[in-house]
């Protein structure tokens, strides 16, 4: 599936970032919608364990996906309908490394991909910046799109989640906006 139509434009922006950042970049999951997607998930950065999978998926092995994998499922999303990307798409953390927290260069560089990115998701109606880092792409994504909605959630990770019963609810409720955004659009 990897090479289907819907995925195939958004890895080939992954391998063009890869080499230009001289860094991995993980593919997005070919079971989400890929350039069909009307809902964009924005996460941070890739962890650690990337590179088991080599992919940006709920489906992947750790506690964040499992999180992200309930919380969209509870809020109504249908997988066809997102896109599971992050802010600084390739990967930060040295290899075997645990990850680090994204420096301001790496933000300013990874802005510069969000046009190609979009131009790729002509049915985009949303976009979810999940956690304090993702949400600065507020600024350029509203300057390239400033008719899209953005709507930013705590990170999904379970370190964050377990913090307070309130942060499950603030992703739920940003996330069934986001979902009543999608059933405005059709």
């Amino acid at each position: 599936m990897v090479g289907a139509p819907h995925i195939a434009p958004l890895r080939a922006l992954a391998r063009k970032i890869a080499t230009e950042r001289n860094a991995s970049v993980p593919d997005p999951d070919p079971l989400d919608g890929g350039v069909a997607a009307r809902l964009l998930l924005l996460l941070e950065t890739p962890g650690p364990s990337i590179g088991r999978t080599g992919f940006v998926s709920r489906d992947n092995a750790t506690g964040t996906a499992a999180n992200l994998f309930r919380f969209l499922a509870e809020a109504g999303i249908a997988r066809g309908d997102t896109l599971i990307w992050n802010a600084i798409p390739w990967v930060i953390h040295a290899p075997g490394a645990l990850n680090r927290a994204p420096r301001r260069g790496e933000a300013a560089a990874a802005a510069s991909y969000f046009a190609p990115l979009l131009a790729l998701l002509p049915r985009l109606a949303v976009v979810v910046p999940a956690g304090r880092f993702a949400a600065g792409a507020v600024a350029p994504l509203a300057e390239l799109r400033p008719d899209l909605p953005v709507i930013p959630v705590p990170h999904p990770s379970p370190t964050y989640v377990c913090t307070a019963p309130s942060v499950r609810e603030r992703i739920l409720a940003g996330l069934r906006e986001a979902a009543a955004r999608l059933a405005e659009r059709g």
